[in-house]
């Protein structure tokens, strides 16, 4: 099953700060650039940190004392280390490792762990972009019409929601079915009017020439 992977929707071009870079230098990047965060990294593209706008505004509204700080570089403020993905990872996986560390960007490294690129929410959002028509030839094509013999008009996919119809021989391929088409990228969710001609998920029915204890 086709499923598409960072590599795929990152954005290649990445801007980036070293750890020295100045703090206001950092401001005019992110300003200029248009984005709220971006990687930190060493003279050999590693990824040391990860820098956002909210590091920024938080390092000036804390700061204590009445004596002035000392010049503050991006080494001083980005958060480290930086939670990074390859591209051949999956982009649901690397939505899922989004969400559970609550960060709003993923570096992309090689196997060298030096910067490739950077996948954003909006990024990884991208294969939401899919249209209906896409959905439904992938859905037909490799699940469908391959997996169970189903005929093409079994499926209906409208705003990225897909309908599954006719009949598949067993109950228990129900459930595996829906969440195969679940899993295609693009796809925000399945409405199941699939039938079956027999029910193997029914337990069995007790033998009468059982033993008697």
């Amino acid at each position: 099953m086709t499923t598409h992977v960072v590599g795929e929707v990152m954005t290649r071009d990445v801007v980036r700060a070293r750890r020295t870079t100045p703090f206001k230098e950092v401001v005019r990047l992110l300003d200029h650039h248009r984005i709220s965060g971006l990687p930190v990294v060493d003279a050999d593209d590693k990824v040391l940190g990860v820098l956002s706008g909210s590091d920024l505004v938080r390092c000036q509204a804390y700061r204590e004392g009445t004596a002035p700080p000392p010049a503050v570089t991006a080494g001083d403020v980005m958060s480290s280390p930086a939670i990074t993905v390859h591209p051949e990872q999956t982009v649901p996986d690397a939505a899922r490792l989004m969400e559970r560390r609550g960060v709003e960007r993923l570096p992309v490294v090689d196997e060298a762990d030096r910067l490739i690129g950077i996948a954003t929410r909006r990024d990884l959002l991208r294969v939401f972009l899919r249209t209906d028509d896409d959905i439904r030839r992938q859905v037909t094509d490799e699940i469908v019409i391959t997996a169970l013999n189903l005929p093409s008009d079994a499926v209906r996919v409208r705003d990225g929601v897909v309908t599954l119809g006719g009949q598949v021989e067993a109950r228990s391929r129900v459930p595996e079915l829906v969440h195969a088409v679940w899993r295609i990228d693009g796809v925000v969710g399945v409405v199941n009017s699939l039938v079956f001609r027999s029910d193997d998920c029914e337990p069995p029915t007790p033998s009468h020439w059982a033993a008697s204890p």
